[in-house]
């Protein structure tokens, strides 16, 4: 991606989760209840209980994919990178529609709830209030996601003090809820109850809109599934606990025929509340619960159109970033569609027709799981892998494939019609501008056929921009690391030699065998080289951790006549920076990220002008993990180190969460442990997070 085309990592934990819970509050707790309990009776709460259960196989696949790539797009860039270019067409395209249809129901179904109250006009209230999404949209995620955190604040407030309340209120009305109100149970037997689910299933689809963001999340292997959970637990309890509120409270024939059955559960259990304040309190939450669903759907459905964008699947021109860092054009197109649905189109019928599609896109998301999983990428890296695989996946493909076959021939036509329009669109618009497949490909590759190799390195691309997580010891990595400091020129198979001199010593592994593995991988091109850099690595059975070799040559590397690739050998600048990595052979992901961190660090436009003004060993390991985590301090006989002086390094004065990683003295460089004494002259290398290390630099003066 260029500079123009990146997003900005703005959003936290707490906007995944108003995101995720803001997409699924809105008719299916507003509206759908009494019409669900005409279908199931009292079994109605357990039919969003199970609707739930069955969303879960849709949410642990879309986290698992989310964390593996986090890109703009979501649903649209899982499919396409898993099972190919026509088959994310399909799922981009008919997503996109769907949100826009989901977004003008919410912002009609709105207006209709308001309406019952109020004397307004549905239609421009749902115009005006997706001009003003519109507005949040074009300045920013971070804009856009504080606005949806007030809504989801107020929403989540309102309803848990209605659930409260509610049940607080049933033992003092005197009713008995297990004979007036909960028998018999399932008065339509178990064929109306799964037909429920059927239709309340539909009311937890928002909860995976999220992932369409996931490039803008912060550290997205926590934030990304952590959200996601919180926020079906969240839903889960609101729906179950409130659904049985109104079951309990209300007059079964009532409920059956209730469009509002919030506010009439309300009018029963806040009583206490003075005037009719519990009518605005249903009012205030419906309202934030239908403009956080539109919100999020167009927060979400204009990421499908960047990805694609991004992607030559539609015009380059939605692949442009504005000047707020905002999918400008893909935002303004789907806020006109939304407006559009809203003025002209019966968006309540297609949005149930929709739902249909949505759920044909749940049972893809699980078979791309299966897909990635097969094709043994060793780039695919998620940062959350979904339980219990493949079960979880197989039933997550099978339960929405038969709740598309409950709802009827006509959703069955809707999502067959937008799947034969977006196939015409792949193949009349997208084909011919596309150089790429999917990782099913890497399937057939395991059964003889052909696979490709652009997908490895896109996903090796997106760990490169992920980074390390942070269990991973990369700092001790660099700290234990060997280094060479070449002061004439060298011909890049004698400095492999030379590596693989040392680094058999500490693995216990014969020179040879290391020599030959390197200068094997660098002439089929696995050996990166870049911005006067080359990264020769290779993993390792039977070995605890992972080793590193640093190797300076400021007169440079020959890499011509080492029988290296062509690629290596045409490099623009000279090779003065060498990085031999070994990692344990079991555990690819952290190799791969290992490798991604020092290509990210070599990337930064200051590092080869430190590494090679570095003065010594110290300075070179500082070069190369240097960031906001990272100071140095000199031990001194007078000022604030005095005290230090001869002390052990567990008994210096630095706060918890910092690590002093090489202590440089006049004898050398050493990794110190807890008992080294520390003496005066000393150079400590210190790291730790920004906050306690300007603690240090305050305190100690340290640079």
């Amino acid at each position: 991606m260029t500079g123009d085309s990146k997003l900005q990592k703005n959003l936290t934990l707490f906007d995944v989760y108003a995101i995720s819970t803001g997409a699924m509050f809105s008719s299916g707790f507003f509206l759908l209840p009494g019409i669900a309990y005409a279908q199931a009776g009292p079994a109605v709460v357990l039919a969003y209980l199970l609707a739930g259960i069955a969303v879960l196989p849709a949410m642990l696949s879309k986290a698992e994919l989310a964390t593996a790539m986090p890109r703009a797009g979501g649903t649209y860039y899982f499919l396409d990178r898993a099972l190919g270019p026509l088959v994310g067409t399909v799922g981009g395209l008919g997503a996109w529609l769907a949100l826009v249809l989901k977004s003008a129901f919410a912002l009609v179904g709105l207006g209709a709830y308001l309406g019952l109250f109020f004397d307004v006009p549905i239609r421009p209230v749902a115009v005006g209030l997706t001009l003003l999404f519109l507005a949040f949209n074009l300045f920013g995620a971070k804009e856009t996601s504080g606005l949806q955190r007030v809504l989801v604040s107020a929403l989540v407030g309102i309803l848990i003090l209605f659930v409260i309340e509610g049940l607080l209120s049933l033992g003092e009305t005197g009713i008995d809820v297990r004979e007036e109100r909960f028998t018999p149970f399932m008065p339509h037997g178990t064929l109306g109850l799964l037909s429920t689910v059927g239709l309340v299933f539909v009311s937890y689809a928002g909860l995976t809109k999220v992932a369409s963001v996931a490039e803008e999340v912060q550290n997205p292997d926590r934030n990304l599934p952590l959200g996601m959970i919180l926020s079906l637990v969240t839903a889960t309890l609101i729906y179950v606990l409130g659904v049985a509120v109104m079951v309990a409270v209300l007059e079964p024939e009532s409920l059956a025929v209730d469009l509002t059955p919030v506010a009439s559960a309300a009018d029963v259990v806040m009583h206490w509340l003075p005037g009719r304040t519990e009518l605005w309190l249903i009012v205030i939450a419906a309202f934030a619960a239908f403009a956080s669903t539109a919100n999020a759907g167009i927060m979400s459905a204009s990421r499908f159109m960047l990805a694609m964008g991004r992607d030559h699947l539609i015009t380059d021109r939605f692949a442009r970033i504005g000047r707020f860092k905002t999918p400008t054009w893909g935002v303004l197109l789907t806020s006109l569609a939304t407006i559009a649905a809203v003025l002209l189109l019966d968006v309540e019928g297609l949005a149930k027709l929709a739902s249909a599609f949505m759920l044909l896109l749940f049972a893809l998301i699980n078979l791309a799981v299966i897909v990635m999983r097969e094709s043994e990428i060793e780039a695919y890296d998620p940062g959350f892998k979904s339980p219990l695989y493949p079960w979880m996946q197989i039933a997550g493909f099978l339960i929405p494939i038969w709740l598309i076959l409950e709802m009827g021939w006509l959703a069955l036509g809707f999502t067959a019609g937008v799947i034969g329009v977006s196939t015409l669109w792949y193949f009349l618009y997208a084909h011919h501008r596309l150089v790429r497949e999917g990782a099913i490909y890497h399937v057939f590759a395991r059964l003889g056929r052909q696979k490709f190799e652009g997908l490895d390195r896109e996903l090796r691309q997106i760990l490169k921009e992920k980074g390390l997580r942070q269990a991973e010891p990369f700092d001790e990595l660099v700290a234990h690391a060997s280094v060479e400091d070449v002061a004439a020129p060298i011909a890049f198979d004698e400095l492999v030699s030379r590596a693989s001199s040392r680094l058999s010593g500490v693995l216990g592994v014969k020179r040879e065998e290391l020599e030959n593995r390197f200068l094997a991988g660098t002439k089929i091109g696995m050996t990166p080289v870049s911005r006067g850099t080359a990264l020769p690595h290779l993993r390792l059975p039977n070995l605890e951790k992972a080793q590193l070799l640093m190797a300076r040559c400021a007169p440079g590397v020959e890499m011509e006549g080492s029988g290296v690739s062509a690629q290596a050998i045409e490099a623009a600048e000279p090779i003065q920076a060498v990085f031999f990595l070994i990692s344990p052979e079991g555990n690819p992901g952290e190799h791969l990220r290992m490798l991604a961190r020092i290509a990210s660090r070599v990337d930064d436009d200051g590092f080869l002008e430190e590494w090679l003004t570095a003065r010594d060993e110290q300075d070179l390991k500082e070069a190369l993990v240097h960031d906001d985590r990272l100071c140095s301090l000199t031990i001194l006989a007078e000022g604030p180190t005095a005290d230090m002086v001869g002390i052990p390094l567990r008994e210096a004065p630095f706060h918890d969460g910092t690590l002093v990683a090489l202590v440089s003295r006049r004898t050398g460089v050493l990794v110190p442990t807890g008992s080294t004494i520390l003496e005066e002259g000393d150079r400590l290398t210190i790291l730790g997070g920004p906050a306690a290390l300007e603690r240090i630099r305050d305190r100690f003066g340290a640079n």
